[in-house]
């Protein structure tokens, strides 16, 4: 496929996502979230859609995360956009040489990122941060779709566990992979490794608050996880 046809099939799908209502939990909690914002975000406007991802349709790392952030990508319709998470990972994205400034605080900002994809398992924001089982599965078929045309794409860096699980299960419903993936199942971890036909899959804890602020994720062992990403390409 040329490099154009490729990038308009990636936005044909990120159209779909935004225009996505197939689950009503998630479709109220993303417009209860615009409609009530915390008194930091009064007064802007929300995308309080389903949230594309987006990134180099070139790229050979995908970044798999969990789902938007109600008041982040919920708010701003970038991923990993407009909160601390996101601070985090695009500070970390700068370090290795992936994008090309090291904050991003909305579409539009300037961001660009180099030989990286960034996705997630869900598209819109759960309450709670947890999606159900039924939201996930409705919503893999996108990940699936954008694998099928990143066709460059052999790392998978994970974030946090249910990125880990939603590539493993989407990577089960694709015909060159699903008889490939190792048994027992692999496990989530910090730095874990795990081969599944052409894609490595690469564990790192998400950058949650939850995780930075504890000291669980620190800078280094970001970076450390990136690195390895880079590393796996040349070999």
């Amino acid at each position: 496929m040329a490099a154009s046809e490729r990038e308009r099939a990636l936005e044909l799908v990120g159209e779909e996502v935004s225009a996505c209502t197939i689950c009503p939990r998630l479709v109220a909690w993303r417009e209860e979230a615009a409609a009530n914002p915390p008194k930091r975000f009064q007064g802007q406007e929300y995308w309080a859609r389903g949230v594309p991802a987006f990134g180099d349709p070139n790229a050979s790392i995908a970044l798999v995360g969990l789902a938007p952030a109600a008041h982040g990508a919920n708010r701003t319709g970038r991923m990993f956009t407009g909160d601390r998470s996101g601070d985090w990972l695009y500070a970390a994205l700068h370090r290795a040489g992936l994008a090309n400034q090291p904050t991003s605080v909305a579409a539009g900002d300037g961001l660009r990122l180099d030989g990286v994809w960034i996705t997630a398992a869900v598209r819109c924001a759960p309450p709670a941060n947890k999606p159900t089982p039924g939201e996930r599965d409705a919503c893999l078929p996108y990940l699936a779709r954008e694998l099928a045309l990143l066709e460059r794409v052999r790392v998978l860096v994970c974030l946090g566990a249910f990125g880990w699980d939603g590539a493993l299960r989407v990577l089960g419903t694709i015909e060159a992979t699903r008889d490939l993936i190792p048994k027992p199942r692999p496990k989530f971890g910090h730095g874990v490794e795990a081969q599944v036909g052409p894609y490595t899959l690469l564990g790192c804890f998400h950058p949650s608050q939850q995780n930075t602020f504890t000291g669980r994720l620190t800078e280094p062992m970001t970076d450390a996880v990136l690195e390895r990403a880079i590393e796996l390409l040349s070999t």
